[in-house]
């Protein structure tokens, strides 16, 4: 994928909730905005902005450790270009490639691990300890230790990684690939493909039911969601999306009823029962929003909306966009973390 303002924060924005754990009653939304190259931070009790931070060049996805400590953003010094574009007219700045990190509650950049090639999506480990990076340009997924930004491996996939995600029964790696519609089960601790599933479609995001028993994968050419048996590694259905959907990120509802997913140029969120595997109701948003993530609570969603550098905020309850909030240019990826 060459020309995008997509992104999608997997793991309810980096932040896993225990049960019995008391839920933050405050909290901080962080937005990565691809084209001014910084990241918008936003007040969650009052949906305002309250800083922006420059991180580089091609801010796109975005992810917090368990708990919120730490903040990354990966970096990326390839040129934006439509799909056929001669690369050879736009060289990459391969010193700009790289993973920034973000102390949230100081509001700042404090490092920048030059690790991946045109990095653009990743997912943390179960632990927290590891960042597994989709690298747009080298077809692999990378594997880096966040206690020293070290590389730790790299996983051989297929053309074109995007859409990262840990499941969270097993700690098993999925990893989409849009060029030929296909996605990777990956063992991170033998860093080896263990499974491949034609979903078909140019599979964008993924995300797991909490008990880890089922993935979604938005495939954004075929307008459709498709449903893996995490366990068999098998395609079980695809549900449809209207039209004009063209399906990007992917969120889960904490109980695991409903999935929530952005439609690009739909310029709405889907919303979909898990048990029916349908599509319950669809919610208008903002201009070709992708980058989506829930609060902790679980009752609001966040929407990045690239065409119109803004954020939907929606309540859940009552399916309705409550307000949009202005942000830098080209908002891709969206995490939330408690506020200190």
């Amino acid at each position: 994928m060459r020309f995008s303002l997509w992104g999608i924060a997997c793991f309810v924005g980096g932040v896993v909730m225990c049960l019995g754990q008391a839920e933050p009653t405050s909290y901080l939304v962080f937005v990565s905005n691809e084209r001014s190259g910084d990241v918008t931070v936003i007040d969650g009790t009052t949906d305002a902005v309250v800083a922006t931070l420059p991180v580089g060049k091609r801010p796109r996805g975005i992810h917090a450790t368990p708990g919120g400590q730490r903040l990354f953003v990966t970096l990326s010094g390839s040129p934006r270009m439509a799909p056929g574009v001669d690369e050879n007219r736009a060289p990459a700045d391969k010193t700009a490639d790289g993973l920034g990190v973000i102390d949230p509650a100081a509001q700042k950049l404090i490092d920048r691990w030059h690790v991946g090639s045109d990095p653009e999506q990743f997912a943390v480990s179960k632990d927290g300890k590891f960042v597994f990076i989709a690298n747009e340009d080298d077809a692999s997924a990378s594997v880096v230790d966040l206690s020293s930004g070290q590389p730790r491996g790299k996983i051989k996939v297929s053309e074109e990684p995007e859409g990262m995600g840990v499941n969270p029964a097993n700690a098993e790696l999925y990893v989409t690939c849009e060029e030929k519609g296909e996605v990777f089960a990956i063992d991170v601790h033998a860093q080896r493909v263990i499974a491949k599933v034609d979903t078909g479609g140019r599979p964008r995001s993924v995300a797991f039911l909490p008990d880890g028993s089922r993935a979604y994968v938005a495939c954004e050419n075929g307008g459709y969601v498709a449903v893996i048996d995490a366990k068999s590694h098998k395609l079980l259905s695809k549900i449809q999306l209207p039209t004009g959907s063209l399906p990007m990120g992917t969120a889960i509802s904490k109980d695991g009823k409903e999935l929530y997913v952005s439609t690009g140029r739909g310029n709405a969120v889907a919303v979909i029962d898990t048990q029916k595997n349908d599509v319950a109701t669809t919610i208008s948003v903002g201009n070709r929003a992708w980058g989506i993530a829930l609060d902790p609570s679980g009752s609001k969603l966040y929407t990045a909306n690239g065409a119109s550098s803004d954020v939907s905020v929606v309540d859940l309850k009552s399916r309705k966009e409550l307000r949009r909030v202005k942000v830098g240019d080209g908002p891709w990826g969206i995490a939330i973390v408690p506020k200190e």
